[in-house]
């Protein structure tokens, strides 16, 4: 259940609220319109925002990966960003597992290309299976009604 007074929508209030923050002071303006266009994303529940923030950061770090700065990012510490623990033994045991946990992403993502590949065959099977029935069909309904098997 959403308890929120004013709703991330176009509605009157929300709009009053976009012209009166505007008049007052532009950035008040500026963030009504950012919550009435984005707000929802943000607002509802924790699981929406849970859901924002693990795009956000599967996008960030598929930007990460494909960008110049990738091996900076295993210098900077746990996940890039802030100093190392200051334990080596703990620091090696970190990285040993980040390691492990994206080779397991990767022998995850090669899985999943293994079956859309195969869905994608079973795709291209069936309709050649239906395209030849077609075919079958189309050719057998023209020998029958030929222009000289005409009644």
């Amino acid at each position: 259940m959403n308890t929120a007074l004013i709703r991330p929508q176009w509605g009157p209030a929300t709009v009053a609220l976009m012209v009166l923050g505007f008049v007052v002071w532009w950035p008040l303006g500026l963030a009504m319109l950012a919550y009435i266009l984005w707000g929802e994303m943000f607002g509802g529940s924790a699981e929406k925002a849970q859901r924002f923030m693990s795009r956000s950061r599967h996008f960030a770090e598929g930007c990460a990966k494909r960008g110049p700065w990738a091996n900076a990012e295993r210098s900077r510490g746990f996940g890039g960003f802030g100093p190392t623990s200051g334990n080596a033994a703990f620091d090696d045991y970190r990285a040993e597992q980040l390691r492990r946990l994206e080779e397991e992403r990767k022998r995850l993502d090669e899985e999943i290309e293994a079956f859309q590949a195969y869905m994608r065959n079973l795709r291209m099977a069936r309709d050649r299976e239906e395209f030849d029935r077609f075919m079958r069909d189309r050719n057998n309904g023209r020998n029958d009604v030929g222009p000289g098997n005409m009644a």
